[in-house]
């Protein structure tokens, strides 16, 4: 606790921290008086504010991996920077249930900030840490066998979101068949991210110790003057973060839409790229932070892992909860959102497969990405959630 508090006193982006209480009062006082604060004022005092508690998750993070492996210490970040997502997520899904008349709405910017996500780690957050880690080291080194798999899985995932949108393309666009056919695939992807995890932390869980270099890295940390964690503080460090994430991203979404509307986004493009990008700020800076000490198979296990999770995980989750809640959404994306989606698998798929990255390599991603959201950011009016997620006709992008 005196070792928090003296970091504390030290200038640094820890003194962000002083923003989330007042991220808060700002939402009370908007919620009371509307004229009392504005969404834009939340909004930014909550970004700013998840940083240094981003990056407490980050630190918690790599203490876990030095003594449980790079595939856990990832997995334990993915799943702790996604649980906000999914509480998010899933609070619009009771919205949904409460307003039948919003439900293709909400159902839509779920699905957008699902896309978002998928897309955001494997390109701007791993081409953040590519290019990082790039400027630093001529070249970095991960294994090849761990990240070809995951780029297989996110194939898998794009064929799970492609299928029922052929079959309302092909089909009589019944809304019955189409969830269930989306609550089929759910459970076959909830299946084959347990396998996947039998696979990652049993089997074959030498591919993701890390390499010799994230080794010597971690030993240079330790050398450094840093009192390395217990399990239980890492645990607790990360448990009370992500509570503190949840919290921020919660006030985010609550407000980005007002203050994206006055700036002239659209639904798809908030729902997509910027509540994707708020969501995800814990794996922003922890990927980007370890691969900055040249530990990528950690970087790319953050990175990839979530992703990877989303998709296998996070979606089939949300599916067969609003199955239970009396208003299913079903598994039917729009074209651009499927197309990003595999261009993404494929770029990272098509830079992994040496087992080698470099500065130049992150630029790329990075590239991609901008060009995705270029493309969300002017799509016309019929490719927005109300329209392109009604069962009541097929999505105009499918006609």
């Amino acid at each position: 606790m005196r070792a928090l508090l003296d970091a504390l006193r030290r200038p640094s982006l820890n003194w962000l921290l002083v923003l989330f209480p007042v991220s808060i009062v700002l939402e009370i006082g908007h919620l009371r008086h509307a004229s009392w604060s504005s969404p834009t004022a939340i909004f930014i005092c909550a970004a700013l504010a998840i940083i240094p508690i981003a990056g407490f998750m980050g630190h918690a993070t790599e203490q876990i991996s030095r003594r449980l492996g790079e595939g856990i210490g990832g997995l334990l970040n993915a799943t702790f920077g996604n649980a906000a997502e999914l509480i998010i997520a899933g609070m619009a899904l009771v919205e949904a249930a409460r307003q039948p008349q919003q439900a293709a709405l909400m159902h839509g910017i779920v699905k957008a900030s699902l896309t978002g996500s998928i897309i955001g780690n494997v390109l701007l957050v791993l081409g953040l840490a590519l290019l990082a880690g790039g400027l630093r080291y001529n070249v970095q080194r991960f294994n090849p066998t761990a990240t070809q798999l995951g780029s297989t899985l996110m194939y898998l995932a794009v064929i799970a979101l492609l299928i029922p949108s052929l079959f309302i393309h092909f089909a009589p666009p019944v809304g019955s068949k189409v969830q269930a056919i989306s609550t089929e695939l759910a459970v076959l992807l909830l299946v084959v991210y347990a396998l996947s995890m039998v696979f990652t932390l049993r089997t074959h869980k030498h591919l993701y110790v890390g390499s010799a270099e994230d080794d010597e890295a971690a030993a240079q940390d330790h050398g450094g003057g840093h009192e390395p964690w217990s399990i239980r503080r890492a645990l607790g460090v990360l448990v009370v973060a992500t509570v503190g994430v949840g919290i921020l991203a919660e006030l985010m979404v609550g407000s980005v839409h007002e203050a994206a509307a006055a700036m002239g986004m659209t639904e798809l493009f908030v729902g997509v790229i910027v509540v994707a990008i708020v969501g995800n700020a814990a794996e922003h800076s922890t990927a980007v932070m370890v691969a900055l000490r040249n530990r990528m198979d950690l970087s790319l296990s953050i990175a990839i892992g979530s992703s990877i999770q989303i998709a296998l995980f996070v979606a089939p989750v949300l599916v067969l909860l609003s199955r239970a809640l009396g208003m299913p959404m079903d598994l039917v994306f729009t074209v651009p959102e499927i197309a990003a989606v595999g261009l993404a698998a494929l770029t990272v798929s098509q830079i992994s497969n040496d087992g080698e990255s470099h500065w130049l390599e992150g630029v790329l991603l990075l590239t991609v990405y901008l060009m995705l959201a270029v493309l969300f950011f002017h799509l016309p009016p019929e490719h927005q959630p109300t329209a392109a997620f009604s069962l009541s006709v097929p999505p105009p992008a499918l006609q």
